[in-house]
């Protein structure tokens, strides 16, 4: 079940919801609207590798805007940080950035329960699109969870995204990889 606006206000009072800064104009009827954030991040290398770090280079986006192109992965992120301590939020595209033939996303549009953070945004365009700091990019849904959660994200061993950052975080795929050993000389 998707929570109505009410449910999500009520879910903030009691702290089960947290949404800083908040605005009251972007809460919808079942959704609460989220802004891009003031970097983005490309990776430096054309080839990545599942089982290394990748070098990203990240900058601010221009008061300007910024032109996304075709073919390039960019890595965003909300200006709004979130908590969602009972509910599964997922973060889906505005249909006002979709018609422009922006996705937000690739994969990962669902958060877990005890995500704590900043989202990260996949973005890729399929022509060339000016965006700008502060525009409204995404709507976070939340949905209910029936029964209780023995291991809520925030902490799990495994998870590899709770550290707070407010700027871009690239794939961290290669910490699900076994570490090698080094032969003994």
């Amino acid at each position: 079940m998707i929570l109505s606006d009410t449910r999500i206000l009520r879910a903030m009072r009691e702290g089960e919801i947290v949404i800083r800064p908040f605005r009251p104009r972007c809460l919808g009827s079942n959704s609460y609207d989220v802004h891009l954030g003031p970097y983005l991040s490309t990776y430096r290398d054309g080839a990545l590798d599942a089982r290394r770090p990748n070098v990203v280079d990240e900058f601010r986006i221009p008061k300007e805007g910024f032109v996304l192109v075709p073919g390039q992965l960019y890595l965003g992120v909300t200006e709004e940080y979130t908590e969602t301590h009972r509910f599964v939020p997922f973060l889906e595209g505005k249909s006002s950035v979709g018609r422009l033939g922006v996705d937000i996303h690739s994969t990962a549009g669902k958060g877990d329960v005890g995500f704590c953070n900043y989202w990260t945004l996949e973005m890729s365009v399929k022509l060339p699109v000016r965006v700008y700091r502060g525009m409204p990019i995404g709507q976070l849904i939340y949905f209910e969870v029936a029964g209780d959660v023995a291991h809520p994200y925030g902490v799990k061993s495994s998870a590899k995204y709770r550290k707070v950052s407010s700027h871009p975080v690239p794939s961290r795929m290669h910490l699900n990889f076994p570490k090698r050993r080094r032969p003994r000389s």
